[in-house]
């Protein structure tokens, strides 16, 4: 089938940051609609590496321009076999399990490790106090349950606090930090002042896919309630939901933004996106299995979106297939769905220029950050290879998983 560019649709709804008014100078980016597919097994994901470049390059340059610390957030994006890439330009990482920091410690050496969970088990606890740099506490009660075992340690920590500045932007509301009755971090109300000794960090996180306006406002909220605590701090972290990659982000305003609230409160700020430094960096690539009709047309594909697309179901949104358009839009529209007994195991309706038939490609846009993070192997199903297109346009697989990992989830 010839791939066509797409409609916008959903998560997708911008340009590759490539596109900015001000661009920054980097490799070529390929339009999808000219990627040979046909390179890669099928299924797979497929990060592209120009685009990866792009989107880095724009965040150490919003680094350098505004002093604050850009980190990676690990629970977006995690694709480790990019992480050389990713330390040509950031400062360092965010974990938020043992797991996740044992793989900044290994694949990231020499990297920052800042390492935030909603609570902390003991012996995990244990064995992420030797490898993190910056701990971030969810409550008062975990601090006091682990302050000793910091000041006892022989390497030193920072240490903050998670605030909740009781300020919603977001709308969906698995995604919202400050949805009534949350219970990460700590309200104004809960605020214990006089067990600050040792706390030299304040952390918020209220965002999601978010812009500079909204970022602003949530500053306000933060400042009005915690601003008796700032000037004791160390360092502010904003947080994640900053999507400084997308083509319509104000990054000069955010420059301007950190700058002044550096100046205003005489600390260090540091932010932690995640689907920034992996939006629009890849695809999801899926063959068409079979193709039948129950009152309308369907094709079922060799992709799962409940196993390899979870965060489908779970914002919900549509996503966005190259060469397709919205039902009806173009002569033959389908159902897609994914290969395991799961009834609603469907991606949604698309329309094609041509009729699907068997052996078809099938190419997900946008499918690298939260996508990849997310998925299992449900129903056992074969899960997609991990491939990377480098600038000049050569592919390489660079893991493919078979029934060990399968088996290796279970016992």
């Amino acid at each position: 089938m010839t791939l066509q560019q797409p409609p916008v649709a959903a998560r997708q709804t911008l340009h590759h940051p490539a596109h900015h008014a001000e661009r920054l100078t980097g490799p070529a980016i390929t339009p999808a609609e000219d990627v040979d597919f046909s390179q890669v097994p099928s299924p797979s994901f497929v990060l592209d590496e120009a685009r990866l470049l792009a989107n880095l390059q724009i965040l150490a340059h919003v680094q350098e321009a505004s002093g604050a610390a850009i980190i990676l957030a690990l629970k977006a994006f995690s694709t480790w076999s990019a992480f050389p890439l990713v330390a040509q330009h950031l400062r360092g990482a965010t974990a938020s399990s043992l797991n996740e920091a044992l793989l900044v410690h290994h694949e990231l050496p020499g990297a920052q490790l800042h390492v935030y969970a909603p609570a902390y088990a003991p012996e995990e606890f244990a064995a992420i106090l030797p490898l993190a740099s910056h701990i971030t506490f969810n409550s008062f009660s975990q601090w006091r349950q682990y302050r000793a075992q910091v000041q006892a340690s022989p390497r030193r920590v920072s240490c903050g606090i998670r605030v909740n500045p009781e300020h919603a932007e977001v709308e969906v509301g698995v995604y919202n930090p400050c949805a009534p009755g949350s219970r990460l971090g700590v309200t104004r109300e809960q605020f214990r002042p006089e067990l600050l000794e040792g706390i030299e960090g304040l952390h918020f996180h209220a965002l999601c896919e978010s812009g500079v306006d909204q970022l602003e406002r949530t500053l306000a909220a933060f400042e009005a309630r915690f601003g008796d605590y700032i000037a004791q701090m160390k360092w502010v972290n904003f947080g994640g939901g900053h999507l400084i990659t997308r083509a319509d982000y104000d990054w000069q305003k955010l420059v301007a933004l950190i700058r002044q609230f550096r100046a205003r409160w005489g600390v260090d700020v540091i932010l932690e996106p995640g689907e920034a430094i992996g939006w629009r960096t890849g695809w999801l690539v899926a063959t068409v299995l079979d193709v039948g009709d129950n009152q309308m047309a369907f094709a079922l594909l060799d992709v799962s979106v409940s196993a390899h697309m979870p965060d489908c179901l779970e914002m919900p949104y549509r996503p966005m297939i190259l060469g397709s358009g919205l039902p009806g839009e173009k002569p033959y529209t389908y159902r897609l769905g994914g290969n395991t007994c799961l009834a609603g195991d469907v991606a949604g309706d698309y329309s094609f220029d041509q009729p699907l038939q068997v052996g078809d490609r099938i190419v997900f846009d946008d499918m690298i950050h939260y996508t990849m993070v997310k998925t299992t192997f449900f129903n056992g199903v074969k899960h997609p290879s991990i491939a990377h297109r480098a600038p000049d346009g050569a592919v390489r697989v660079v893991r493919s998983f078979g029934y060990a990992d399968f088996k290796g989830r279970l016992g």
